[in-house]
């Protein structure tokens, strides 16, 4: 370890005594909830500093409340009241081997004043966020990072804080944040099995499976065309790349900010945007493929653990043989075993796992027998009988898109022609929809060529993904 990191090191920037207040005693408790209370009350100011009397008076209130048994003052012998509490209180937040709180005296009224230190506030927020963490909106990352690029001339005076490293925080908390899902998705389901009734569980089954019990991933999944916005950020992102002058702008800026040298600023913006654009392209959809996996297996075993426990709790035969379980563990401590009679001993063997409850077999079905017999007289049909039957028959056979009937759709619209864009396409109705997506499915078959394209076509309220037919030479098919 360098100079540098050894002056940097946490335990070089606290106090000594930072963390002995929630050190493993008595009263770590109180004084963690006394540290939040202070917290919440700078919610309310507009600084960071507050009255001590205040201070003291909302700790008061608060140990009174909840009752805290009170302290026997050394000196004196006597019980310490609950202001007095408070103000011992304040007086082991404010040491300076403490360092939780600070004390000074205002210029202007002489009044005293109380501070949270920059250690005691990370400490505070840091113990609100492991009691109640905070839920993180996934779907805003994304469109934060959208509306950046959207409205590019508003960072062009600042690109590398506003642009570049604005983009690079999102993508990474996004990304942090579907790890962290990814991670202890088990838990959280554990969590919900355990707090939701059996019943709640299987009627609401395929929501479950859909993540809709987490809403703020099931808001990005079903977010709409989210796919359409990670394409024009990966656009933009490679065509912050590509422009030279404003990447030179980027490296300027990144040397003043991070007090880098030039190569190594170069590298560091290089390197955010490809990590980005990394996680947007490839990462992505690999963590989320992941999620929904690890969500559809935990549910199912959770649940099916569930339901086995039930069964076994509440079926008369786990009653039955737990009755007898016990029996058999008292003649063995008493020694009766030897006294039973070796035709009922067969009774009291058991096997070590677990029975199968009837509500996890199956019957095979019954064949209904012919209990009377029917006879169906044959009658004959006419000419004209059989002329509608068979148009009824050829009529349902219909298929308006078939294979055959796509190839020559597509040898109309192309002509001599070999190559024929999606744009160039009919598309006013449904009928014409569904023939050209019936000419892209049959295409490979039929002798064509499909060539996906950048970008998307909007038709008939839908989105297509954009694409290119080419008509192959006869000798290749």
């Amino acid at each position: 370890m360098n100079l540098t990191q050894q002056k940097n090191h946490v335990f070089n920037t606290i106090p000594e005594n930072f963390f002995n207040y929630l050190a493993s005693n008595s009263n770590q408790r109180l004084y963690s909830r006394c540290l939040r209370l202070i917290y919440e009350q700078y919610e309310r100011e507009i600084s960071y500093r507050i009255p001590r009397n205040q201070i003291r008076d909302a700790l008061a209130v608060y140990l009174l409340e909840n009752h805290v048994s009170l302290e026997t003052d050394e000196e004196t012998g006597s019980m310490k009241n609950h202001t007095e509490l408070a103000s011992s209180i304040l007086r082991k937040f404010c040491a300076k081997n403490v360092g939780w709180l600070e004390e000074e005296n205002d210029d202007a009224t002489y009044e005293k004043q109380i501070m949270i230190t920059e250690q005691g506030l990370l400490l505070a927020e840091f113990l609100i966020q492991l009691e109640k963490p905070e839920k993180e909106e996934y779907s805003g990352y994304i469109f934060n990072i959208y509306n950046t690029f959207q409205n590019a001339e508003l960072w062009q005076e600042n690109p590398y804080v506003n642009g570049v490293k604005n983009i690079h925080m999102n993508a990474k908390a996004l990304s942090k944040s579907l790890k962290k899902l990814s991670t202890f998705i088990r838990k959280i389901i554990e969590r919900m099995v355990k707090e939701g009734s059996l019943e709640s569980l299987t009627e609401n089954l395929l929501e479950y499976f859909d993540g809709s019990f987490i809403r703020e991933y099931s808001r990005l999944i079903k977010q709409q065309n989210i796919h359409v916005y990670r394409n024009y950020i990966r656009a933009k992102l490679d065509d912050l790349r590509s422009d030279q002058e404003l990447l030179d702008r980027l490296v300027l800026e990144c040397m003043a900010e991070e007090e880098l040298e030039k190569e190594e600023a170069r590298e560091y913006v290089l390197d955010m945007i490809v990590s980005t654009r990394k996680f947007l392209v490839e990462d992505y959809d690999r963590i989320m493929k992941d999620i929904k996996h690890k969500i559809n297996v935990y549910l199912q075993v959770a649940i099916g653990r569930a339901r086995f426990l039930r069964n076994r709790e509440t079926d008369e035969k786990g009653n039955v043989e737990q009755t007898v379980k016990y029996i058999v563990e008292e003649m063995n401590e008493l020694g009766w075993e030897d006294e039973v009679p070796e035709a009922l001993r067969t009774l009291f063997i058991f096997e070590t796992h677990s029975f199968i409850d009837t509500a996890s077999l199956r019957y095979p079905r019954k064949q209904q027998a012919i209990r009377q017999a029917t006879v169906s007289e044959i009658e004959d049909m006419t000419e004209e009988d059989q002329e509608k039957a068979r148009r009824a028959l050829e009529k349902e056979a219909y298929n308006p898109f078939s294979k055959d009937k796509m190839k020559e759709y597509l040898r109309l619209c192309m002509g001599n022609r070999t190559v024929i864009q999606a744009e160039e396409l009919p598309m006013d109705c449904k009928k014409d929809m569904l023939a050209a997506l019936s000419a892209v499915a049959y295409g490979d078959e039929n002798g064509f060529d499909i060539i996906p394209q950048e970008g998307y076509l909007g038709a008939n309220e839908m989105l297509l993904r954009r694409f290119q037919i080419v008509r192959r030479e006869e000798n290749e098919y």
